[in-house]
């Protein structure tokens, strides 16, 4: 896509114009200017060849249909993903801030790919653009966006920042901040950055060990950020926002899942107030190494959090017939 060049393509027209192209884009979710009927004939020809609004995109769908993952190619060849979630009532899009990661967790599919480069925010808009456009044929549209997808989004702060405000914007994407969150591995300056920012954005950290050897196994970036500085961070955060926290633990089979480690994890949580945060256990998603704890290890492993008044859910395991695990996609 071409958005990033929009305001300078409209810079000597009067100011409406913008307004008018931004809410045919975001609002109206025209593909090609051609169909923006308000504009000039001549503005569109000229707006078709400086600001393209082509994406190009492999989606495939689930059996059940819950779950649509498209594999977008940027402009310049390299390729993405982002997962559309499909719940009762709420439509929710997982999305990309990199191409690749640099933090190597072994249990990532994403982290096996090696780093690219950070996205624009254009790349990440167009992610939650294309499920969108691909709703608007049932007359819905994308109304939660959580950052889980290829990539730290701490490591790509400002651009993060900048999507979000268009995607909370009320005449282009109005989603609102709360129904915004973002997953990072624990980037102290990071969190703290974030904890000074206005809007409610959700905020989660990707835990997935109790302890500082287990986590730095299949989490390098925790020898650069041990367990007692991410938790000081967002003990810190808590203090500021008042906002509840997600800790999210994957849970892998014979790795992370015995139940020292679910007596360790309550401990360490032991430091919050219980009404503000929460666990979420999600089962892996294979990737050719690890594998998905037992429904029966699950259960052992959140009854002892719920023992210790800790507030659990689980998520759904979207997708895996399409290998929708991130990375998966672009990996191959």
């Amino acid at each position: 896509m071409g958005l990033d060049n929009l305001k300078r393509a409209l810079l000597w027209e009067p100011l409406f114009r913008l307004k008018q192209a931004q809410k045919a884009v975001f609002q109206d979710l025209i593909e090609d200017w051609q169909e923006a009927a308000v504009l000039p004939l001549a503005l569109r020809q000229r707006l078709a060849k400086e600001c393209s609004l082509s994406i190009r995109a492999d989606a495939v769908v689930s059996s059940d249909k819950r779950t649509v993952k498209a594999l977008i190619t940027l402009t310049d060849g390299l390729k993405i993903e982002t997962v559309l979630m499909r719940y009762p009532g709420r439509n929710t899009v997982c999305v990309s801030s990199m191409v690749g990661c640099p933090l190597k967790c072994e249990f990532c599919a994403t982290g096996q790919m090696g780093f690219k480069r950070n996205l624009t925010v254009d790349e990440i808009i167009e992610q939650v653009l294309f499920f969108n456009r691909y709703l608007k044929k049932e007359d819905r549209r994308v109304n939660s966006v959580v950052f889980m997808g290829m990539g730290e989004p701490f490591l790509n702060y400002d651009n993060v920042m900048e999507a979000i405000k268009i995607l909370n914007d009320k005449d282009k994407f109005n989603i609102g901040a709360r129904h915004i969150s973002i997953s990072t591995v624990g980037i102290v300056e990071g969190i703290k950055k974030f904890s000074e920012n206005p809007l409610q954005i959700n905020l989660a950290i990707s835990l997935h060990a109790a302890d500082d050897t287990l986590r730095s196994k299949i989490m390098p970036i925790n020898k650069k950020y041990p367990l007692k500085e991410v938790f000081k961070a967002v003990e810190d955060y808590l203090e500021k926002t008042s906002r509840q926290v997600m800790f999210e633990y994957t849970m892998i089979r014979g790795v992370n899942d015995s139940l020292d480690q679910a007596q360790k994890l309550a401990k360490l949580l032991s430091r919050f107030k219980k009404s503000l945060f929460v666990v979420n256990l999600i089962l892996y998603n294979p990737t050719g190494v690890f594998f998905p704890s037992l429904p029966s290890t699950l259960k052992i492993f959140k009854e002892a959090l719920e023992r210790d008044k800790i507030k659990v859910t689980e998520r759904y395991r979207f997708g895996k017939d399409i290998k929708a695990a991130c990375g998966q996609l672009a990996g191959e």
